[in-house]
Order: C-alpha cells, then sequence, then structure tokens
C-alpha cells in the first residue's frame, strides 16, 4: 500500500489533482517508513469492533466464496494490496486486504484461487481505499477490475487541506492511532507470510470505514463532497487505461541525453536486453543492471567503437556479462541510415499575451485556494495553466467542474 505524501505524476493537464502515471507500478512506502522487525515495537492499536484473533489468509476457492458473500452484504468495505514490484519482474498482486464490520481478512491471489467471486461481490459499491491509485491499476491491468465507485481517504484529507496526507499521517491527526513504520519493502510474494506482515497489512484497512466517516463529515461541512466524488470518478476512469506505450521512448532513460546516434543505438540494446533478462529471471530491472550504468556503458562503448574491455560491474555473472558484450556488439552493428537521434520537443515561445494571462490564472488560482485552504496544484499545475493560456485543444476540458471554478473570471 502506497502512502506517501507526494503524488508521483500527473494526469495530462491538470496538474497532481488526478492519479499518476505508471511507470513500472512501483510505489513508494505510503506509510513513509522503513522495514523494521523489531518484535518490541510493534505496537499497533485495533480498533473496536474487530476481532483480537490473528486472521487467516484466505487461500481457497471455498473460503473466498464465504469471504464473498459477507462482503456483499456488509454495509461497508474497505480495501488495499500488497505486490512485489522490489523483488519480482513483471510484478504481480500477492496480497489482497480486505475490511468489513467486525472483520479483516486477507486473500492470497498467489493461490491459485478463482476470484470471480469477490470481483462480484464488490461490483456496484463504493470502496474505500487510501491512495488508490496504484491500487486500481493493479487490479485493472492484472484482474480487469474496475470498481463502480470509491472513497479514497488521501484525496479526502487533501481537498479538506490536510498537508500531510499520509495514511499514517492522516490516521495520527484524526484517530490518534500510529501504525509502525513498515513493511512495504518486504517480499510479499514469499509464503508463508510472517505474522509481522500480515499484522502490517491488515492495518492497512482496519482503520479506513472510521477514517473515512470523519472525512465524509469534514467534506460535507466545507461542501466538497462533490470534488471530492468527482476526483475519484476521474481517478476510476485514468486507472482503467490501457497502459500506453511508446516503443521509441520507452529505453531512452537517464543518461541518454549525453550519448550521440551510435550511443542511442546502443544503449537500445542494452535496455531490450536487459528486459528480456529481468522477465527471464524474474527480477526487477534495477536488479540487472541500473539506468546509470548502462547509459555509462553505451557512452564508453560509442567512444571507442568497441565492445571490447567494457567496464562492467564486477557482480555480473560470466552469462550477464556475455550478454552485455552483444548488446553492445549489436548495437554497434547498426547500419548509420538507422541510427536512432534524440527526440526533438517542438514547442514555440510564448507570447507575452499568453504569459500574462498564465500569470492572471495563477495569482487567481492561488488566492481562491488560500481562501479555502488547500494546495493551489490540487486545482491545476504550472504546466496547466499555461496550456489553458495557449488554449491547447482540451485543455479546459481536461479540469474537472470544481476545479474550473477556481480559474473562471
Amino acid at each position: 500500500m502506497n502512502t506517501s505524501s507526494t503524488p508521483g505524476g500527473t494526469r495530462g493537464n491538470i496538474g497532481n489533482a488526478i492519479c499518476p502515471r505508471p511507470c513500472g507500478f512501483s510505489r513508494p512506502d505510503r506509510r513513509c517508513g522503513t522495514l523494521s522487525f523489531a518484535r518490541s515495537h510493534f505496537r499497533i492499536p485495533k480498533p473496536s469492533g474487530f476481532s483480537h484473533i490473528p486472521a487467516p489468509v484466505i487461500s481457497t476457492t471455498e473460503e473466498l466464496r464465504d469471504l464473498a458473500s459477507r462482503v456483499r452484504h456488509a454495509p461497508w468495505v474497505a480495501l488495499d494490496t500488497e505486490a512485489d514490484s522490489l523483488h519480482a519482474y513483471p510484478e504481480k498482486l500477492c496480497l489482497i486486504q480486505l475490511a468489513i464490520p467486525g472483520e479483516a481478512a486477507l486473500v492470497d491471489p498467489l493461490a491459485d484461487l478463482h476470484l470471480e467471486s469477490l470481483w462480484e461481490a464488490l461490483d456496484h459499491r463504493e470502496i474505500i481505499f487510501h491512495a488508490a491509485d496504484y491500487d486500481l491499476r493493479l487490479l485493472f491491468q492484472g484482474h480487469h477490475f474496475r470498481p463502480s465507485a470509491i472513497f479514497d481517504t488521501m484525496w479526502a484529507a487533501r481537498l479538506i487541506g490536510e498537508p500531510k496526507f499520509g495514511l499514517n499521517d492522516v490516521l495520527t491527526k484524526m484517530l490518534g492511532v500510529t501504525l509502525e513504520k513498515g513493511a512495504q519493502k518486504a517480499n510479499w510474494g514469499r509464503r508463508p507470510l510472517t505474522e509481522r506482515m500480515v499484522e502490517y497489512a491488515l492495518n492497512d484497512v482496519r482503520h479506513l470505514n472510521e477514517l473515512t466517516e470523519k472525512l465524509r463529515s469534514r467534506l460535507q461541512e466545507l461542501g466538497r463532497l462533490e470534488w471530492h466524488r468527482q476526483t475519484c470518478a476521474r481517478l476510476i476512469a485514468d486507472c482503467a487505461q490501457p497502459e500506453q506505450v511508446d516503443l521509441d521512448a520507452v529505453w531512452r532513460i537517464k543518461g541518454h541525453d549525453r550519448l550521440d546516434p551510435l550511443g542511442l543505438a546502443i544503449l537500445r540494446e542494452l535496455w531490450h536486453w536487459r528486459e528480456k533478462d529481468a522477465v527471464r529471471s524474474n527480477k526487477p530491472p534495477f536488479f540487472i543492471l541500473r539506468h546509470e550504468t548502462l547509459s555509462m556503458i553505451a557512452a564508453d562503448a560509442a567512444e571507442r567503437r568497441t565492445a571490447r574491455n567494457l567496464r562492467l560491474p564486477p557482480y555480473l555473472t560470466f552469462k550477464r556479462r556475455q550478454g552485455v558484450i552483444d548488446a553492445v556488439q549489436r548495437g554497434l552493428e547498426v547500419p548509420e541510415a538507422d541510427l536512432p537521434n534524440h527526440i526533438r520537443v517542438r514547442s514555440r515561445r510564448m507570447l507575452k499575451k499568453e504569459l500574462d494571462l498564465a500569470e492572471e490564472l495563477r495569482i487567481r488560482r492561488d488566492e481562491r485556494a488560500a481562501d479555502v485552504g488547500i494546495d493551489p496544484t490540487l486545482v491545476a499545475s504550472k504546466s496547466t495553466l499555461y496550456a489553458l493560456a495557449r488554449k491547447d485543444p482540451g485543455s479546459w476540458e481536461d479540469l474537472l467542474p470544481w476545479q474550473r471554478g477556481f480559474l473562471e473570471p
């Protein structure tokens, strides 16, 4: 579960008000903590109404059907997920955490379960998440599940003006609950799960309904429930979009801008080799070779025009060293006419009247956001303001109705 206080990207032209685009699906720990297994520090209070008996991990289709029946009739349900993006490639859904009144449960997708009964139970109802973007993408791209409605407690916290909106921050302030910083970096694909991992996972959902009640009430008081509804609806729609991969851009990693065309050709071959090796070995690409190392190898080989005597990390196995050498050689053999060039982004200089309009929009945004006590970038980012000032096609339509209200004269 990702509870970091800073979203990792933006949607289109509306700033960081909606959901980040995926980048290998990796995500920081939304509790903003580090891995620690000291038993003496493990003190996480359970909310009233929940059993103190450790919940079993549901690993049979029959158990799942029973849980799905309880979920179907529950007045509310909270959900979170865990994946193995730091330990496997491509990543996969490793755990589903669910909470309903009086019960918190874990579902093991790695146990060859038929999950259809769970998806059916979750359909056509509101599901509570915290920072849902990653979870929604994981569920849709891996299991084609798209919820009808969600209540995202992170966005609720942001829309009432909370400057810190990680799960731990919001729980501490609104409920007086402090979660242990923790097990996000654990390998959720390993079985069996440790008792500590089970407790960590369960506590990501145990408090969400109580938190939702407080946040919903505050949104209602401030007249911002509709803002939240629009934001969550856009989040669902965005996260259900097929991931678009630009095959001519995906390999242009950090450091590519310092390479000549031959270096780019070598880098392209190295990137494709690393992707194949990562899938074959079921290890994240950074485990094989980091971006910076690939770019350094490409630059060195292009400068010396040879695949010999490459400066490779000593930890590489013989097989991987040979893979790097072969990839470099393929890059060196690319015909000059086929060498890739740098992508030139054509953009015209903004006119003075456009810059003046962008500044007018910024002042209006900042003043109105300050009046209601929210981060102005929730309304529109700097790039969005520039797009609006240039009258870029679709820039105004990309804003949510509540965001437009902050920018209209």
